[in-house]
Protein backbone atom coordinates (compact mmCIF):
# COMPACT_ATOMS: atom_id res chain seq x y z
CA UNK A 1 0.00 0.00 0.00
CA UNK A 2 1.16 3.14 -1.38
CA UNK A 3 -0.95 5.44 0.95
CA UNK A 4 -1.14 3.34 3.69
CA UNK A 5 -2.44 5.77 6.19
CA UNK A 6 -5.54 6.66 4.01
CA UNK A 7 -5.89 3.67 2.34
CA UNK A 8 -5.99 1.65 5.33
CA UNK A 9 -8.13 3.98 7.83
CA UNK A 10 -11.04 4.25 4.18
CA UNK A 11 -11.53 0.31 4.40
CA UNK A 12 -12.68 1.07 8.46
CA UNK A 13 -14.52 4.28 6.95
CA UNK A 14 -16.51 2.19 4.07
CA UNK A 15 -17.37 -0.23 7.19
CA UNK A 16 -18.93 2.84 9.80
CA UNK A 17 -20.99 4.05 6.11
CA UNK A 18 -22.30 0.21 5.81
CA UNK A 19 -23.50 0.03 9.40
CA UNK A 20 -25.16 3.98 9.15
CA UNK A 21 -22.45 4.79 11.68
CA UNK A 22 -21.87 8.62 11.99
CA UNK A 23 -18.15 9.16 11.96
CA UNK A 24 -15.45 11.55 10.61
CA UNK A 25 -11.47 10.93 10.36
CA UNK A 26 -8.98 13.70 12.71
CA UNK A 27 -6.19 13.87 14.22
CA UNK A 28 -3.06 14.11 11.83
CA UNK A 29 -4.90 12.52 8.73
CA UNK A 30 -7.35 16.12 9.07
CA UNK A 31 -4.32 18.26 9.74
CA UNK A 32 -2.09 16.83 7.02
CA UNK A 33 -5.07 17.40 4.86
CA UNK A 34 -5.90 21.21 5.62
CA UNK A 35 -2.35 22.07 6.62
CA UNK A 36 1.81 20.86 6.52
CA UNK A 37 2.26 16.99 5.73
CA UNK A 38 3.47 14.88 8.29
CA UNK A 39 4.06 10.95 8.93
CA UNK A 40 2.17 9.29 11.78
CA UNK A 41 1.51 5.93 13.31
CA UNK A 42 -1.88 6.12 13.29
CA UNK A 43 -5.47 7.62 12.44
CA UNK A 44 -8.10 8.75 14.63
CA UNK A 45 -11.54 8.34 13.74
CA UNK A 46 -14.66 9.41 15.85
CA UNK A 47 -17.47 6.94 15.39
CA UNK A 48 -20.62 7.37 17.23
CA UNK A 49 -20.53 3.49 17.68
CA UNK A 50 -23.79 1.65 19.48
CA UNK A 51 -24.04 -1.97 20.92
CA UNK A 52 -25.75 -3.21 17.85
CA UNK A 53 -22.28 -2.00 15.53
CA UNK A 54 -20.32 -4.10 17.36
CA UNK A 55 -20.83 -7.80 15.92
CA UNK A 56 -21.12 -6.77 12.04
CA UNK A 57 -18.13 -4.16 12.73
CA UNK A 58 -15.46 -7.30 13.81
CA UNK A 59 -16.85 -9.32 11.31
CA UNK A 60 -16.27 -7.22 8.50
CA UNK A 61 -12.86 -6.11 9.45
CA UNK A 62 -11.15 -9.69 11.29
CA UNK A 63 -9.84 -10.83 8.39
CA UNK A 64 -7.67 -7.99 7.87
CA UNK A 65 -7.49 -6.19 10.83
CA UNK A 66 -6.90 -7.48 15.02
CA UNK A 67 -9.92 -6.69 16.31
CA UNK A 68 -10.89 -7.38 20.13
CA UNK A 69 -14.46 -7.45 20.10
CA UNK A 70 -14.58 -7.60 24.30
CA UNK A 71 -12.51 -3.97 23.83
CA UNK A 72 -14.53 -2.65 21.68
CA UNK A 73 -17.34 -3.54 23.88
CA UNK A 74 -16.37 -1.58 26.33
CA UNK A 75 -15.34 1.47 24.55
CA UNK A 76 -18.79 1.31 23.24
CA UNK A 77 -20.29 1.16 26.76
CA UNK A 78 -17.45 3.78 28.54
CA UNK A 79 -17.62 6.37 25.81
CA UNK A 80 -13.83 5.65 25.24
CA UNK A 81 -11.26 4.63 22.28
CA UNK A 82 -9.93 1.25 20.97
CA UNK A 83 -7.92 0.44 18.66
CA UNK A 84 -7.61 -1.90 15.27
CA UNK A 85 -4.45 -2.54 13.71
CA UNK A 86 -4.27 -4.00 9.97
CA UNK A 87 -2.69 -6.82 9.78
CA UNK A 88 -0.83 -6.62 6.11
CA UNK A 89 0.53 -3.70 7.33
CA UNK A 90 0.62 -3.03 11.43
CA UNK A 91 -0.96 0.58 10.69
CA UNK A 92 -2.89 1.28 13.89
CA UNK A 93 -6.18 3.03 13.83
CA UNK A 94 -7.80 4.44 16.76
CA UNK A 95 -11.49 4.53 17.04
CA UNK A 96 -12.80 7.64 19.63
CA UNK A 97 -16.36 6.59 20.99
CA UNK A 98 -17.33 10.16 22.21
CA UNK A 99 -19.80 10.99 24.79
CA UNK A 100 -22.79 13.14 23.35
CA UNK A 101 -22.07 17.12 23.62
CA UNK A 102 -22.97 19.84 21.64
CA UNK A 103 -19.69 20.50 20.06
CA UNK A 104 -19.26 16.46 18.87
CA UNK A 105 -23.09 17.26 16.91
CA UNK A 106 -21.39 20.55 14.85
CA UNK A 107 -18.43 18.48 14.17
CA UNK A 108 -20.72 15.64 12.67
CA UNK A 109 -22.56 17.93 10.90
CA UNK A 110 -19.77 19.85 9.28
CA UNK A 111 -17.59 17.11 8.24
CA UNK A 112 -16.31 17.45 4.39
CA UNK A 113 -16.51 14.21 2.01
CA UNK A 114 -12.77 14.14 0.70
CA UNK A 115 -12.32 11.50 -2.52
CA UNK A 116 -9.36 10.13 -3.34
CA UNK A 117 -7.99 8.38 -6.27
CA UNK A 118 -6.29 4.74 -5.97
CA UNK A 119 -7.63 1.63 -8.14
CA UNK A 120 -10.88 3.25 -7.39
CA UNK A 121 -12.20 6.55 -6.35
CA UNK A 122 -12.82 6.42 -2.42
CA UNK A 123 -14.50 9.11 -0.63
CA UNK A 124 -14.47 9.53 3.45
CA UNK A 125 -15.99 12.53 5.48
CA UNK A 126 -13.18 14.38 7.04
CA UNK A 127 -13.48 17.14 10.20
CA UNK A 128 -13.74 20.93 8.68
CA UNK A 129 -10.21 22.65 9.19
CA UNK A 130 -11.99 24.78 11.43
CA UNK A 131 -13.18 21.67 13.90
CA UNK A 132 -9.74 20.14 13.25
CA UNK A 133 -7.98 23.22 14.68
CA UNK A 134 -10.42 23.20 17.61
CA UNK A 135 -9.73 19.53 18.51
CA UNK A 136 -6.33 19.75 17.96
CA UNK A 137 -6.46 22.87 20.48
CA UNK A 138 -8.63 20.79 22.87
CA UNK A 139 -5.44 17.94 23.04
CA UNK A 140 -3.13 20.19 23.23
CA UNK A 141 -4.98 21.58 26.19
CA UNK A 142 -5.17 18.48 27.77
CA UNK A 143 -1.77 17.46 27.31
CA UNK A 144 -0.54 19.56 29.35
CA UNK A 145 -0.07 21.83 26.53
CA UNK A 146 3.89 20.86 25.95
CA UNK A 147 3.10 18.14 22.53
CA UNK A 148 5.11 20.26 19.75
CA UNK A 149 3.86 18.14 17.38
CA UNK A 150 0.10 18.97 18.35
CA UNK A 151 0.92 22.87 17.92
CA UNK A 152 2.62 22.58 14.90
CA UNK A 153 -0.23 20.75 13.40
CA UNK A 154 -2.77 23.67 14.72
CA UNK A 155 -0.37 26.48 12.63
CA UNK A 156 0.08 24.39 9.99
CA UNK A 157 -3.85 24.50 9.56
CA UNK A 158 -4.05 27.95 10.51
CA UNK A 159 -1.55 29.37 7.47
CA UNK A 160 -2.71 27.05 5.29
CA UNK A 161 -6.20 28.04 5.07
CA UNK A 162 -5.73 31.64 6.32
CA UNK A 163 -8.19 33.84 4.64
CA UNK A 164 -11.02 30.33 4.51
CA UNK A 165 -11.69 29.73 7.81
CA UNK A 166 -14.39 30.83 9.75
CA UNK A 167 -13.01 32.73 12.42
CA UNK A 168 -16.38 33.53 14.15
CA UNK A 169 -16.96 29.78 14.69
CA UNK A 170 -13.55 29.28 15.76
CA UNK A 171 -14.08 31.72 18.74
CA UNK A 172 -17.30 30.54 19.48
CA UNK A 173 -16.37 27.09 20.37
CA UNK A 174 -13.66 27.99 21.25
CA UNK A 175 -14.79 29.72 24.23
CA UNK A 176 -17.20 27.09 24.53
CA UNK A 177 -14.15 24.66 24.65
CA UNK A 178 -12.03 26.96 26.85
CA UNK A 179 -9.04 27.23 24.33
CA UNK A 180 -9.70 30.86 23.88
CA UNK A 181 -6.67 31.64 24.87
CA UNK A 182 -4.57 28.95 22.72
CA UNK A 183 -6.53 30.17 19.70
CA UNK A 184 -5.40 33.81 20.24
CA UNK A 185 -2.07 32.78 20.63
CA UNK A 186 -2.20 30.58 17.80
CA UNK A 187 -3.45 33.17 15.46
CA UNK A 188 -0.57 35.56 16.35
CA UNK A 189 2.06 33.02 15.63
Amino acid sequence: MQNEPIEVTLIVTAVFEQLSVPYLIGGSLASTLYGMIRTTQDSDIVAEMRPEHLQPFVLALQDEFYVDDEMIAEAIQRNASFNIIHRETMFKVDVFIPRPRPFLQSQLARAQRQTFSFETEVSAKFASPEDTILSKLEWYRMGGEVSERQWRDILGVLKTRAGELDLAYLKKWAADLKVTDLLERALQA
